[in-house]
């Protein structure tokens, strides 16, 4: 608020980057938005926004941390495809702060073209923003932990998995906490909320990879491959069709649910669209390798899972923060997230258009 506020808009695009640092802790889109909810809307609404706009930013940015590392939704992507997932991991960080980018130009926009819309916060000195730079140390420390033991950027070997750089981020956290004054009741809780999710995880992936092994029995995979490269269409076309899919299918499943049921069928067919798993850049479709086609279409196919977190009429961010407010109804989130379909729209196209943004930093790791 204090360095970005005095902008167009400010406040909002305050909330979409402050969403965008906690999804880099948190890796959840439904943690983040109900957290924001409580933060953030308060404070737009005391200068002016519309009520529905504040709760659209708030549901948008949580879906920021579907991108973000440490992101959930592209650890079970990586599992289901059998991918390395420090390289996805590390392949959503730049189409994650891209994103965010994105939404921020949209809010400004609208700001400098809609009167009234948006109000710039003034008055703060250098002094008052500087002041406000310690609170969120703990925050940045932990990325900067995790990152630097994950992709070790003095070159060499990576100092550990992304599994133990989870482990040490999260003790890490666990001795922030510790140092802000949590107790034992607050980490039963934490403990107990752990397990659930783990349990819940863990049972997902047994029924999936039991669903992949008899839709293997079944040679699904091999039969909806063989049909998708024998369309006479090109290959880009066909794959545009495969995301506007995921973005009804969305309307009527959660992200998981859709990745789950869909990526054993339809990764091998696009796979096989671009030529194979182990095909070379030159002898492909869409012009790259075989490994970094799996992690291109990993974050195109999880960037439609996000934008079916904000999408009627199951958007599960939106009915979390409807839940938290109760000034809210469902259908207000509905209405405020509305502009952020453009911009969601609008980065696909981007990232397919442009696949260095997803593919650079990955390079850069394999170098």
């Amino acid at each position: 608020k204090r360095w970005i506020a005095w902008v167009p808009g400010g406040l909002a695009v305050s909330t979409i980057f402050a969403t965008a640092g906690f999804a880099a802790v948190s890796g959840a889109s439904v943690a983040t938005a109900a957290v924001f909810a409580r933060i953030a809307i308060p404070e737009m609404l005391k200068i002016g926004y519309d009520k529905k706009f504040a709760a659209g930013v708030v549901a948008a940015g949580g879906t920021l941390a579907s991108l973000i590392p440490p992101s959930a939704i592209l650890v079970i992507y990586a599992i289901i495809v059998e991918q390395d997932v420090g390289k996805l991991l590390l392949a959503g960080f730049l189409p994650g702060v891209f994103s965010a980018l994105v939404y921020a130009a949209l809010i400004i926009g609208m700001a400098m073209t809609i009167k009234g819309f948006g109000p710039p916060v003034k008055g703060f000195t250098w002094k008052q923003r500087f002041e406000c730079l310690p609170a969120a140390l703990p925050i940045l420390f932990v990325v900067a932990t995790i990152i630097l033991f994950v992709y070790n950027p003095f070159g060499g070997d990576a100092w550990g998995t992304p599994t133990e750089g989870g482990a040490i981020g999260a003790f890490v956290v666990f001795l922030i906490a510790l140092w802000r004054g949590m107790r034992w009741p607050q980490l039963k809780d934490a403990l107990l909320e752990t397990a659930k999710l783990s349990v819940m995880i863990f049972t997902i992936i047994w029924g999936v990879l039991i669903y992949v092994r008899f839709l293997g029995f079944a040679d699904l995979p091999g039969a909806f491959s063989d049909w998708i490269t024998g369309l006479e269409q090109s290959p880009m076309l066909t794959l545009v069709f495969i995301l506007l899919a995921y973005a009804v299918l969305g309307m009527f499943m959660d992200a998981i649910g859709m990745l789950l049921l869909t990526l054993p069928v339809v990764y091998p067919a696009v796979m096989a669209l671009n030529g194979g798993e182990f095909v070379s850049a030159a002898d492909s479709a869409f012009g790259m390798s075989g490994p970094m086609c799996a992690i291109w279409f990993g974050i195109l196919v999880v960037k439609m899972a996000e934008f079916c977190l904000i999408t009627p009429p199951i958007g599960l961010n939106c009915f979390v923060v409807a839940g938290v407010r109760d000034d809210l109804t469902v259908q207000d989130v509905f209405k405020g997230v509305t502009p952020f379909f453009i911009a969601d729209a609008i980065t696909i196209a981007l990232l397919v258009a442009f696949p260095m943004i997803v593919l650079w930093l990955p390079m850069q790791a394999v170098g």
